[in-house]
Order: C-alpha cells, then structure tokens, then sequence
C-alpha cells in the first residue's frame, strides 16, 4: 500500500470498482432480456397515461361567411402574403 494513500481513498476505489462491475453486469442482463424478447407490443400493456383512440373522427364544424367577411378575409391573406 503506497504510503501516502489513505485507507478511506483505497476503500472508495474498491467501492466504485465493484460499483461499476456491478453496472456493467446489470446492463448487460437488461440489454440480452431486452433482445431475447419480441419486439412488438400487444394491447395487454396499454399506455395509461394517454387517452383511448376515438373510433371517429371528431366532428367537424363550418360557418357560412358573408360576402363582406370573403372580401375580408382575402385582403387578409394577401396582406400577410406580400412577403412571400
């Protein structure tokens, strides 16, 4: 043992090497897990956190404009157009 080492230096590299083997021993489980089981997803674990599909589409809603409202709305579109 190097004397200018302490012994609570020599315990925390022994901690943190057998940390990072323990790591590295735990990656590679999950990862060879990960690839020994199919990769599609079945309904039987559905996302929770997200609302369910709608089996429509939602409905959707219009306006009839009037004249004056068309004319408007055109000069709006090439106001805002003018740059492009």
């Amino acid at each position: 043992m190097p004397a200018h080492v302490s012994i609570l230096q020599l315990t925390g590299v022994a901690v943190l090497a057998l940390a990072t083997v323990a790591w590295v021993l735990g990656l590679t489980r999950i990862l060879r897990r990960a690839l020994a089981e199919p990769t599609v997803r079945h309904a039987a674990h559905p996302l929770y956190g997200l609302p369910g599909r709608r089996a429509t589409a939602p409905h959707l809603e219009s306006v009839e404009l009037t004249p004056a409202e068309r004319d408007a709305f055109a000069g709006l579109v090439r106001q805002l157009s003018d740059g492009r």
